[in-house]
């Protein structure tokens, strides 16, 4: 089974990361459920998509919602065919110093990124398991290792990285491979978002963060989206498991 005839669910895929690799997935073949809670900027990735000849549908889902994934992702199967690729992108941020840090601002940024995966994850395996393939890409970060003023989100990313390996290893004999992308600096409203509770202007944020990356540039949103085309093609059939560190330079 070629990329042509597989299906694809990508999460978080109205803008910056998850609409690049939602993109990137379709020009490579995939037709493709493009997620987001979002609903028009879903079906404007969508549009953007069929414009360029490929084909998506997109489905306005909360991924913290049990009820709403199991029928986002039958929907899919329904309309596209049964997805074998997953990409979990989906995520929110609520920055804040651990003591200023509210239990909403802990759960909300846990259920995005950690039960999203997980009910994703969850519906569409069957799928996966049924046609002995399936490729699963989470989206983890470089905070995963720490950062301040995001205890939230770096344990939600690091949890990610756990939940890869399991995946990776409950999986693996029905012919599913599961890995990680860890981006570092990527250009999108989140960083920008961050820029501005830390009170620097976005275009200062990007110029000196670049400054310390070996590349010295700042990743683009089509960078991960090329990563992720790798780890869902035949290729990387041999690659599982694993946390790849896009970061334009190495991680500690």
């Amino acid at each position: 089974m070629s990329a042509a005839g597989r299906v694809a669910i990508v999460t978080g895929a109205a803008r910056g990361i998850g609409a690049a690799v939602a993109k990137r997935l379709a020009a490579d073949g995939h037709a493709v459920g493009v997620f987001d809670l979002d609903e028009a900027g879903a079906k404007n990735t969508a549009a953007e998509i069929a414009a360029d000849g490929g084909k998506a549908i997109a489905v306005a889902v909360d991924v913290s919602d049990e009820a709403g994934v199991n029928a986002a992702v039958e929907r899919v199967a329904a309309e596209l065919g049964p997805p074998v690729v997953v990409v979990n992108n989906a995520g929110v941020i609520r920055d804040n110093l651990l003591f200023k840090m509210s239990v909403d601002d802990w759960d909300t940024v846990a259920n995005v990124h950690l039960r999203g995966a997980f009910l994703v994850t969850r519906a569409a395996q069957k799928y996966m398991v049924e046609a002995k393939f399936g490729r699963i890409v989470n989206m983890s970060s470089t905070s995963a290792l720490g950062n301040r003023g995001q205890a939230n989100y770096s344990a939600a990313k690091a949890g990610l990285q756990g939940f890869t390996k399991t995946l990776a290893i409950e999986l693996g004999k029905f012919g599913v491979t599961a890995n990680a992308i860890a981006p570092g600096f990527i250009q999108t409203e989140m960083t920008k978002a961050t820029a501005e509770r830390i009170g620097i202007p976005f275009e200062k944020f990007i110029e000196e963060s670049a400054k310390a990356i070996p590349v010295q540039r700042v990743g683009q949103p089509e960078d991960i989206a090329n990563l992720a085309s790798f780890l869902v093609s035949d290729g990387a059939g041999f690659v599982s498991g694993q946390v790849i560190y896009a970061a334009g330079g190495p991680t500690n």
